[in-house]
C-alpha cells in the first residue's frame, strides 16, 4: 500500500547534469526495502539513461502516482527546476523548452491535495533548483492561483525558492545527505524513518552558507519512510514499563547490579553480583545511551550503581514508556 515514483535526469540537451541519475537509482534502492530487508515502497522508476523522460511520460507518471488508493505515495525528482517570468516553480523534464519545461510545482501539489483521502499520505521530495517555492500562495499570486498544503501532503525540498540545488561527489548535496538519512542516520530510537527526521538531520549538516532545504507539511498521523534496525530493541522498550510503573518513578540501584569487582572502591566488592541485576543494568545502560533515563545524584550510571542511588526517565524516555503502554 505504499507507492512511490522516482525520476532522475542527467540528459538534458542544453544544460546537463552529473549525479541525477545516480540518485534516483540510489534512493529507489533504499526505498524499496527496509532494512531486514522486507518490502517497503513499490518502486517506478524513471531515469534518463534508460529512457526518454519527456514532459507527457512524466506528467502521466504522476497522474498515475497519485491515483487509487494507498497508504502512501511519494514522488522523488532530481534534475533541473526552474521558476519562469510569471513566479511559476516547474521541475524540467528532458526535452523541456519554453512554454512546456515539464511539470509545474503547483500542478503536482494540485494532484497531492486531490489525492487524498484515498491515499492517507502524499510525499514531495525535490533536489532541483527552486523547489523551495512549492506550496508558497505568493509563487502564484499574479496568476490568481492559489498554492496550499493539503491534508496528508509533506514536501521537502533542497533549496530555497531563491536558491540552486548543487551535486557534490556524484550525488546532489541534499540527496547525499538523504541517503544517510534513509540509512539510518535519521532514525528514531525505534528504527523510524520520517520526513520530519529527514529534515532535521538535512538541516543539521547543511551550515548557513549552504543551501537551505526546506520542509513543509499538513499532516496529523505518523509517517514512516523507511525502518532499519532499532536502536533499543522493542522488548527493552517494553520493560521500561516494569522498570517505571509510573513516569516519576526511580528505579533504584546498588553495587550488585555492576559486575566490575576490580575497580570499585575496596569497601564495597564483598557485595556479590546478582546475575539479574547485571543483566538488567545492561539494558538500563543501553537506555542511557540513547538519553531515555538518566542516572539519579550522578554523572554516569557506574556511580548511580556503586553509590546506591538510581536512575529515572527522562522525558524522551517517558515519551517512549507511552508509546509501549498504548500499544
Amino acid at each position: 500500500m505504499k507507492k512511490a515514483l522516482i525520476v532522475g535526469i542527467d540528459d538534458y540537451s542544453g544544460v546537463p547534469l552529473k549525479g541525477c541519475v545516480n540518485d534516483a537509482v540510489s534512493v529507489a534502492s533504499l526505498l524499496e526495502k527496509n532494512g531486514d530487508g522486507s518490502p517497503n515502497f513499490s518502486v517506478k522508476l524513471l531515469t534518463s539513461n534508460t529512457e526518454n523522460v519527456n514532459c507527457d511520460i512524466l506528467v502521466d507518471a504522476l497522474e498515475k502516482l497519485f491515483q487509487g488508493n494507498a497508504e502512501t505515495a511519494l514522488f522523488y525528482f532530481a534534475g533541473h527546476g526552474l521558476i519562469n517570468q510569471a513566479g511559476e516553480g516547474y521541475i524540467v523534464a528532458q526535452d523541456g523548452r519554453k512554454g512546456a519545461y515539464g511539470a509545474s510545482l503547483y500542478d503536482i501539489l494540485t494532484l497531492a491535495n486531490q489525492a487524498y483521502p484515498s491515499i492517507k499520505s502524499s510525499v514531495i521530495i525535490l533536489d532541483s533548483c527552486h523547489s523551495g517555492s512549492m506550496g508558497e500562495i505568493s509563487s502564484f499570486a499574479s496568476s490568481d492561483k492559489i498554492s496550499t498544503i493539503g491534508n496528508g501532503v509533506t514536501i521537502l525540498t533542497a533549496c530555497h525558492r531563491s536558491q540552486t540545488a548543487v551535486e557534490y561527489d556524484g550525488h546532489g548535496l541534499f540527496t547525499g545527505i538523504l541517503l544517510d538519512s534513509l540509512s539510518g542516520s535519521a532514525a528514531d530510537i525505534c528504527g523510524r524513518i520520517t520526513p520530519a527526521s529527514v529534515y532535521s538531520h538535512v538541516d543539521q549538516i547543511l551550515g548557513p552558507w549552504d543551501q537551505r532545504p526546506i520542509y513543509k507539511a499538513n499532516v496529523q498521523t505518523f509517517i514512516t519512510l523507511r525502518e532499519v534496525t532499532p536502536k533499543v530493541s522493542l522488548s527493552i522498550l517494553r520493560n521500561l514499563l516494569k522498570y517505571f510503573p509510573n513516569e516519576s518513578d526511580i528505579f533504584p540501584l546498588d553495587p550488585s547490579f555492576e559486575p566490575d569487582r576490580e575497580n570499585i572502591p575496596e569497601h564495597l566488592r564483598h557485595i556479590p553480583v546478582n546475575e539479574e541485576h547485571t543483566r538488567i543494568f545492561k539494558e538500563l545502560q543501553l537506555c542511557n545511551r540513547h538519553s531515555l533515563i538518566m542516572p539519579v545524584e550522578a554523572e554516569h550510571m557506574y556511580y548511580a550503581a556503586i553509590n546506591s542511588t538510581g536512575c529515572k526517565l527522562t522525558a524522551l524516555g517517558a515519551h517512549y514508556r507511552k508509546l509501549e503502554l498504548i500499544r
